[in-house]
């Protein structure tokens, strides 16, 4: 068994016997949708929200403080929307307001420009019941709308895998965004809320921390729709690479992945300044994105899995550096 797919078996069983108490047939979903300024497309993620076949659920909007029209929006929909407003902290702290404010025993998360298809939290809790107690998340994969909805072509290269997700593979890069993501309550209260130092991926280190605790499963499905724009967080490169060098320093220090595993730690590294890179390339900076793949392929010089990057191209490192080059 490779590392990306070995679990902590005994951490996984103390906890398991805690969430065996934890009956399958509870339900109720609390939806969190924080906003910051996305009152334009917020209507769309709470009509998808409200329009889910999968009942019980609230759904919380948290505003961090937004300066446009975010409460009127929210207003217009009544009791149907419980309405938060906090001072701007953050996105990871309007998801951990969220979390404490939920009633339900699980919960969905759902960023203010994204869309759910109708049958997301059903498909979901449906999984949960067939799966054994010591799961903690269930998600899907994504597809891609532009701002103004329209579908954006799918990545040819990309190849999706799905089942079971470990912390290795978390660590080597994200599996699903957040809005894909449903999980229990209790997962929160034994590994904690978001990191609110990050400024980005927070998402990551908050799965990371879960899966070296309980079991994730990942659904092939794709029932949820990513608005792409210009104000994404995924958009910023340095940011990224800021923050994420700092998720995989926090994974180092908790041991989520064993020291002595050198060549995993780089591949890790490696592949973290891939995924710069190819920001880079996104935005046209394409002297940024050369120094960050020869950095990357310094770091880990070997061909690298396709399940570890979700890609069914071969080289897909130098083929990027050749991109970035002649392109």
């Amino acid at each position: 068994m490779s590392l990306e797919r070995q679990s902590n078996t005994e951490d996984k069983q103390v906890f398991s016997k805690e969430l065996n108490s934890e009956s399958q047939s509870l339900s109720g979903v609390s939806v969190i949708i924080p906003a910051y300024n996305y009152s334009q497309y917020l209507p769309f993620a709470i009509e998808s929200a409200i329009s889910q076949t999968y009942s019980p659920i609230e759904i919380i909007v948290v505003d961090d403080g937004s300066t446009d029209d975010t409460k009127r929006v929210v207003a217009q929909y009544g009791d149907k929307v419980r309405y938060i407003y906090q001072k701007n902290s953050g996105l990871s702290a309007a998801r951990n307001t969220g979390i404490q404010a939920a009633s339900m025993p699980f919960i969905a998360f759902l960023d203010a420009d994204d869309v759910w298809d109708p049958e997301f939290l059903k498909f979901g809790m449906n999984t949960f019941s067939l799966l054994s107690d010591d799961y903690a998340i269930v998600a899907c994969y994504p597809k891609f709308i532009d701002q103004d909805g329209n579908p954006l072509p799918v990545n040819p290269s990309e190849k999706r895998y799905y089942g079971d997700i470990f912390a290795g593979d978390i660590l080597l890069m994200t599996r699903f965004p957040p809005s894909a993501v449903i999980a229990k309550k209790t997962a929160f209260d034994r590994c904690g809320f978001f990191d609110t130092t990050l400024k980005s991926s927070e998402d990551r280190d908050m799965w990371l921390r879960i899966a070296s605790k309980f079991r994730i499963y990942l659904n092939q499905d794709a029932l949820i729709m990513i608005r792409r724009h210009s104000s994404n967080m995924s958009s910023n490169p340095k940011r990224m690479k800021v923050n994420m060098a700092k998720v995989i320093k926090k994974s180092w220090e908790n041991h989520i992945i064993p020291h002595y595993h050198f060549w995993f730690w780089l591949k890790a590294l490696s592949i973290h300044r891939y995924q710069v890179a190819i920001i880079y390339i996104g935005i046209n900076k394409r002297l940024n994105a050369i120094i960050e793949l020869i950095i990357s392929l310094l770091l880990y010089p070997f061909p690298v899995k396709s399940r570890n990057i979700n890609s069914s191209v071969s080289f897909i490192r130098l083929r990027s550096l050749a991109r970035a080059i002649f392109k």
